[in-house]
């Protein structure tokens, strides 16, 4: 049995505290069942946004004939797309492998594990041991229970970046990120697409008026049904048949040849058998911790998406910083989950920071809530933005910043003005109102919301 003082399961943001151990002086073990660099690097963040951004420059040469610019585009070379995008990836990818070749007092076990006792895992025929354990084993893609899915070939974000082709249809079950983000990048490039989401909008934990304005406009682009779920499936020669339910019990066929299904994710704890050293999990294979990312067994901790929560790489990177100090410095530090931002690289961008209105009456906070649309502002106007907006919600008598969200170009940069004064000084919106901004740029439109705040009831974008 090989004794380690470190064991990390996970080559995602698990890196950081294998870094950090190294440097340290400690012997550490690192286990991954899947490609070295986790969800961010192979299948998620970096590889979606490097297809996303051709997309993005599709859509913006399209809707230039509306601003008296007329261009036309003359090929989606999809095979150059993809290609682009496992290139820079493998690159990466490759000089991680190497360096993990050389460094000293670390053992790489790129295979699956399991526990099989308290503090010690089986890896590869090998048995291991540690005196501290850090879950960092991410998660998978949730299949939902629907007939026949067990018989035909569909996508999930674990595979859809090896396509080498573009099918000329299909059809995504979900309504989330994922499944927005690549709703947008397929049609963009000339798949015709259907998306399934059980809920009555897209992004159902979103704000309303964010969720309506994504769902009206991608339905000017595609098919989207919501309210809507996918009862079965099944092979019809080269097409995929998906039978749907909408919410009136009326069912009907949509034919399409590839599936996509991006209805969620669930933990990795059942795989890893955590329970065997003494860790718990809930029904979807989250990791259960406490604020301080501790499992009920002393010296494990797990964190990133292994545990369920504000699932973004940005999350996972914070949270192992402030687990590794913990370890290292014995000082516990808790996150504000209030304070996460997030974005969705559809087309339009939604970002956000912060609480739902929804959530704000649900604690009882008073409140109030500004809003302000992209094209009442210059440079706005002069972008002939018609959907976009931002809608902010601050305490009543603080005006501490509870939330904000913001849909259009450029979403993903306008909201961090909003992340950077919530983590200043008292989190106030003052820094907002008293900082100059650029006239005219869009960053404006921030600002002016705040001039916007009122009582609930009487906002409009």
């Amino acid at each position: 049995m090989e004794r380690f003082d470190v064991l990390v399961v996970g080559s995602g943001s698990g890196m950081s505290i294998v870094e950090a151990a190294i440097n340290k002086g400690l012997r550490v073990a690192l286990v991954d069942k899947d490609t070295l660099g986790g969800t961010c690097l192979n299948r998620g963040c970096i590889p979606s946004k490097m297809i996303i951004y051709p997309a993005d420059v599709v859509q913006e040469a399209r809707r230039a004939a509306a601003l008296g610019v007329k261009m036309r585009v003359e090929e989606i070379d999809f095979p150059a797309i993809m290609g682009r995008m496992r290139a820079s990836i493998a690159h990466d990818r490759g000089q991680m492998e190497e360096s993990v070749k050389r460094v000293k007092n670390l053992a790489y076990y790129p295979t699956q594990g399991e526990f099989v006792g308290d503090y010690t895992m089986s890896v590869g025929g090998e048995t291991v041991e540690a005196k501290n354990v850090f879950l960092v084993s991410g998660a998978r893609p949730e299949i939902p229970p629907i007939r026949g899915i067990d018989a035909v070939d569909y996508l999930t974000y674990k595979n859809v970046f090896d396509l080498e082709a573009a099918p000329r249809s299909m059809v995504i079950a979900g309504g989330g990120y994922i499944a927005c983000e690549l709703a947008h990048f397929f049609d963009t490039v000339g798949v015709d697409v259907t998306v399934v989401s059980r809920s009555p909008t897209l992004l159902r934990h979103e704000e309303p008026e964010v969720s309506e304005t994504l769902t009206r406009s991608l339905r000017t682009r595609m098919s989207v049904l919501t309210s809507t779920t996918v009862e079965g499936v099944k092979q019809a020669g080269k097409v995929k048949e998906a039978t749907v339910t909408g919410a009136d019990g009326a069912q009907k066929t949509v034919e399409a040849e590839a599936l996509l299904v991006a209805a969620g994710l669930r933990g990795n704890a059942d795989i890893l058998r955590a329970e065997r050293t003494g860790v718990a999990s809930d029904a979807r294979g989250y990791i259960r911790v406490n604020e301080f990312f501790e499992t009920g067994k002393p010296r494990i901790w797990a964190f990133g998406d292994a545990t369920g929560r504000a699932m973004f790489k940005h999350t996972a990177n914070r949270e192992a910083e402030l687990v590794w100090h913990a370890f290292d410095h014995d000082h516990k530090q808790a996150l504000d989950f209030d304070k996460v931002p997030y974005a969705v690289f559809s087309w339009p961008q939604v970002a956000g920071v912060g609480i739902t209105e929804e959530e704000a009456k649900g604690r009882g906070l008073k409140y109030l809530v500004g809003a302000y649309a992209y094209g009442d502002t210059a440079y706005g106007s002069a972008m002939g933005e018609e959907d976009g907006f931002v809608k902010l919600m601050v305490e009543e008598e603080t005006y501490r910043i509870l939330g904000c969200r913001i849909v259009g170009p450029h979403a993903a940069i306008l909201i961090q003005e909003v992340v950077t004064a919530m983590n200043a000084a008292d989190g106030s919106v003052y820094p907002l109102i008293d900082a100059m901004h650029i006239h005219p740029a869009l960053s404006e439109v921030v600002q002016r919301c705040v001039w916007h705040l009122q009582k609930p009831g009487h906002t409009h974008a």
